[in-house]
Parts: structure tokens; sequence; C-alpha cells
């Protein structure tokens, strides 16, 4: 794409902005939602509102990078307790998980926006969230939230490109779905199988595997890295630390999926099947 075009989509994102005479900012602290936020404080000003989802389901880690990054631009921020835990229909843990999760959160957006006198909400879908199995795109649409990026055509690696541009730490963060994405359908989510996920991707993260993700199948731990670290994985000190570690927080079987990390799958790929393509270590 050339540079040209690629200028014309931000341009188109700014106009779309500038129609808005407030905004909130649904903020996880990702590489799309940090973009948004940014370009929209640079266009509203002290009329931009961020508001980050807090709950068992997002890792703390994350909750202190997003406090950081809305410091840093002097944007007001709301933390918001976001309680998936408390619904029953999200527990349950079925194909219509996520888009739940995404009705809670932005109806309760909604209340805090209506109570603070800001009209509109925006949340950092791009034109790629299209392609992928996105339920929590049906529930933006539903309660009205906007996707400013969408309209203006901006893709992930577009964005990706600006944030660089712009000097964004998150331009080249991996993408961080929440914990529950780590459970397969149809198993019920529990408060402690969340927490040993958590605690097995905070030794990944530990030992440098910076994309990485850990699935648990039952007492199976599915690890999930970047492929071309796959064998770095399997050196005989990670792999000691590793099996040390996921066994002290409470897996019996280790295993890696050699097919690696990998994000933006379609409505096919992930059933809750626990697939064959892996090896133990």
């Amino acid at each position: 794409m050339n540079r040209l075009t690629l200028n014309n989509k931000k341009k188109q994102l700014v106009l779309i902005l500038k129609g808005l005479d407030s905004l909130m900012v649904a903020f996880s602290g990702g590489v799309d939602s940090a973009f948004l936020l940014a370009v929209a404080h640079e266009v509203l000003k002290k009329n931009v509102v961020a508001v980050t989802a807090v709950s068992q389901i997002h890792p703390e880690r994350e909750k202190k990078k997003a406090m950081e990054f809305v410091k840093n631009y002097g944007i007001k921020h709301i933390i918001l307790q976001s309680k998936e835990m408390s619904l029953p229909a999200f527990v349950a843990n079925r194909k219509d998980r996520c888009y739940v999760c995404k009705k809670n959160l932005f109806e309760k957006l909604m209340k805090i926006a209506s109570n603070i006198g800001i009209k509109y909400i925006a949340h950092g879908a791009n034109t790629d969230d299209l392609e992928d199995f996105r339920p929590g795109y049906t529930a933006a649409q539903e309660t009205g939230v906007l996707a400013p990026m969408i309209d203006a055509g901006l893709t992930k690696n577009d964005i990706r490109l600006f944030s660089k541009e712009m000097n964004l730490e998150t331009w080249n963060k991996p993408a961080l779905p929440c914990l529950a994405t780590r459970i397969p359908y149809g198993t019920p989510i529990t408060m402690k199988a969340l927490g040993m996920v958590d605690q097995a991707e905070n030794v990944l993260l530990s030992l440098g595997f910076n994309a990485c993700r850990v699935r648990k199948h039952e007492n199976t731990a599915r690890i999930e890295v970047n492929p071309k670290e796959i064998e770095s994985i399997s050196d005989k000190k990670n792999r000691e630390t590793i099996v040390g570690k996921f066994r002290k927080i409470g897996f019996s079987h280790i295993t890696v999926d050699l097919e690696g990390y990998r994000t933006g799958l379609s409505k096919t790929d992930w059933d809750g099947i626990l697939p064959v393509r892996q090896i133990g270590i």
C-alpha cells in the first residue's frame, strides 16, 4: 500500500474523531486501543476519557501498563470493575462467551458515559477483526459503540506503523485477549483456572518469551510461543524451569504446540478440542 493511501486513512480517522464533541475510549492497553486513544487525545484534548476494565480475566500486569500509558498523556482514566465472573452465561464458557463479556462491558460504559456527560463511546476494532470470529463486535454494534478505525479502513499493520511513527510503546506489542480465551469452550471458567494460566504465562514472560499463550485443558498446559522460539523452549535450562514451576502451579502435563503462537483464529479453528500437534516437555 502506498504512503498516500495510508495517510488518507489516518486523515479519515481524524475527521471522524473531529465530528465527536466528547468521547470515551474502551482502553485495554493493547495496540489498537492505545493508538485510538492517542489520536483521539490529539484531536479532542480534554474531551477524551479512557476506561479500562479490570477483573480476574485480565492479567494485573496489563492494568499497570494501561495506567502508565494514560498517565504519560495526562488523559482522564477510569478503572472499571467489570465483574465478568459474576455472569453465569460467561462462566459457562459457551461459544457466545465473548459476546456476553463485551455486552456486559459496553452496557457498563454506556451508564458511566451518561453519568459524566460523554456522548460517544468507541472501541479499538480494526478492519482485520471483521475477518475473524469476533462476537464482541456484534455486542458493540448493538450497544451503539463506535468503531472509528474500521470506518477509516485501518488494518492492524496500519495501526502498528502509525503507532511506531508516533513513538507509542505499544506499536509492537503482541495481542493479548483475556485469560478466559485459554480455556476451551464448554469447560466452565473458574478463578483457579484463570490463576493457573496467569501464573504460567508469567513464567514464560520471565524467561523472555514475549508472545506466548498457555492453554489449559484440564490439568494439561499447552504452550504456544513464536514458532522461531520453539527450539529454545526445549533448551535444558528453560525446560527444567518451566516443568518445575508449572507443576508447582498445578499442571500435571506440560506440552508445546508445534504450530506455535498465533492470533486471529477463524470461526472453525478453536472448537475446544485438544489438538494433537504438540510435544511433551
